[in-house]
């Protein structure tokens, strides 16, 4: 569940103009990737999670095993998600920070700024992992989720919603519906 950026200009933070040239140069800043992952994992992932699985759904606004289908299935579609190690040999972003970079940032309408902290990731990356993450989930979900009901499933919903006391009731997610 180890993965890096395509590049490093997420480690990056300008850091003033040169005085010999308008071109401003970048200041690499050691996030300790391994340490994000490994408290991120530690904290959500293991038998003896930090968090509950209820804390884990509030806060990824999903189940745990939903996550992780997910994570594999972007991990074996989007070769920006596998693992790579740097020209210097070291290891970068697992899948795991990137993809809950990505999350938490479309959940709460955070920048990718704010993720660094916790998570290790520059916001660049952060940024690209949005990107990424949304075009492959749309292409790898999209012909079975995200499409127009079917008449099969507008019988079922429509069974669902009057079962729990909504009759008519089609699509319906935080009081906005369509037909």
């Amino acid at each position: 569940m180890y993965l890096s950026s395509k590049d490093d200009s997420d480690d990056a933070l300008y850091e003033g103009v040169d005085r010999q040239s308008s071109r401003q140069r970048r200041k690499f800043i050691q996030r300790d990737r391994i340490k994000g992952h490994k408290r991120l994992f530690d904290d959500y992932f293991p038998e003896e999670a930090v968090y509950t699985s209820k804390q884990f759904r509030r806060r990824f606004r999903m189940r745990r095993l939903l996550f992780l289908r997910i994570l594999n299935k972007v991990e074996a579609n989007e070769p920006y998600f596998v693992q790579r190690r740097n020209s210097a040999g070291a290891l970068g972003l697992s899948s795991l920070q990137k993809i809950t970079a990505a999350l938490r940032m479309m959940a709460y309408g955070v920048t990718g700024d704010f993720m660094d902290e916790y998570i290790r990731i520059g916001e660049s990356t952060a940024m690209e992992s949005v990107k990424k993450f949304s075009e492959t989930l749309v292409r790898i979900f999209s012909d079975k989720y995200l499409r127009s009901p079917n008449a099969n499933d507008i019988t079922r919903l429509l069974v669902v919603a009057e079962e729990r006391g909504f009759p008519g009731m089609l699509g319906s997610i935080d009081c906005m519906h369509w037909k």
